[in-house]
């Protein structure tokens, strides 16, 4: 498979315009809660952020493949690391550390200890430095067989899950992280894996919709361990523990779940636009430049968020979002007119 593949960019793109949904109305009192998140159960919200790194991982695979063939190991290797390497310091210089010093003297009797002991909590584990990570710490089995990165997976999820129980659950509340925190990445390789395998299927949508189906069932039997649970994007009826989808938590029933809708959405797009032709042009704008409206949606969102009031009416949420969205689009598309593409 070379070149782009247009099923991934329009897959990706709905995935960009799906983020810029939900990180803007999100916040409003209005707004139904499925479209909110809200850390105890897997909302529509909450399936936009694995579908990114769904798209990493095909695209990672993709990309290692058609290197190895022609730069060779080394220099293919050496590549993906710097290419994750500079997302991670792009990552921290958006977000920033946690942490704010008016005065130099709480800056030295902080210590170096203290700065590094406090500095990585909530902040700086947001979307792109757990890209990087993740793609980091899945890169070993990349290019290796199926059973190889499904081992892996397997592992990563169990792993996570026992450093939960023993301390990890409790202190991610503590520091309140997003996103799964510095562990995070962990669970997010199942979402990235599941991506990588989907390039293998990119031609066999009923069986990339047949393992997506398994997926979710699974991820929802997880959140039941401790009784049956409400199924995804219901509020939970029971108490929330560990075995919770919550993206917060970076759980194991979310990110298994979640994994699985992803590849049910991408077989969707297989058959709709692979097979018979449909796409968008929306899509496509967005999709083959998701790295600059990631960047640009929360800055125009800066601007155009102080006019919507929280407890706005629901028509002044959608005309204020149909503002934003349309001036973070023509953004975005006028990069692609002028070949100014944000990749690493």
């Amino acid at each position: 498979m070379n070149g782009r593949v247009v099923s991934m960019d329009q897959f990706r793109g709905y995935t960009v315009a799906g983020m810029f949904l939900v990180n803007f109305i999100g916040g409003f009192a209005a707004v139904h809660p499925v479209f909110q998140h809200h850390n105890t159960y897997c909302s529509y919200a909450d399936t936009i952020m694995p579908q990114f790194f769904f798209a990493v991982g095909f695209a990672l695979r993709l990309v290692l493949l058609r290197n190895l063939a022609t730069l060779g190991a080394s220099a293919a290797y050496r590549k993906a690391i710097w290419r994750g390497l500079a997302l991670l310091l792009l990552g921290l210089v958006v977000y920033h550390l946690d942490g704010r010093y008016r005065l130099w003297r709480d800056l030295v009797e902080l210590g170096w200890w203290g700065f590094l002991s406090k500095s990585f909590w909530r902040e700086p584990f947001q979307a792109l430095v757990h890209i990087a990570i993740t793609s980091l710490w899945i890169l070993p089995v990349v290019a290796c067989g199926v059973w190889a990165r499904i081992t892996w997976g397997v592992g990563s999820g169990l792993l996570h899950l026992l450093l939960s129980q023993w301390f990890w659950y409790d202190l991610l509340h503590e520091k309140r992280v997003i996103d799964g925190g510095a562990l995070g990445f962990l669970t997010w390789s199942l979402p990235a894996l599941a991506g990588t395998l989907a390039y293998d299927f990119a031609t066999r949508p009923a069986s990339l919709l047949r393992w997506g189906g398994a997926l979710m069932l699974v991820g929802y039997l997880f959140s039941s361990m401790h009784g049956w649970a409400a199924p995804p994007f219901w509020p939970p009826v029971g108490p929330v523990d560990l075995w919770t989808m919550s993206q917060r938590a970076g759980s194991l029933s979310y990110q298994t779940f979640s994994a699985g809708f992803s590849l049910a959405v991408y077989s969707s797009f297989i058959w709709l636009v692979d097979r018979w032709g449909y796409r968008l042009s929306l899509f496509d704008t967005l999709g083959q430049n998701a790295l600059a409206g990631y960047l640009l949606h929360s800055m125009v969102a800066d601007v155009v968020q102080p006019f919507a009031p929280k407890d706005s009416p629901l028509w002044w949420v959608s005309a204020m979002f149909a503002v934003y969205f349309y001036l973070t689009y023509r953004m975005v598309r006028y990069l692609n007119e002028h070949r100014m593409y944000l990749r690493l």
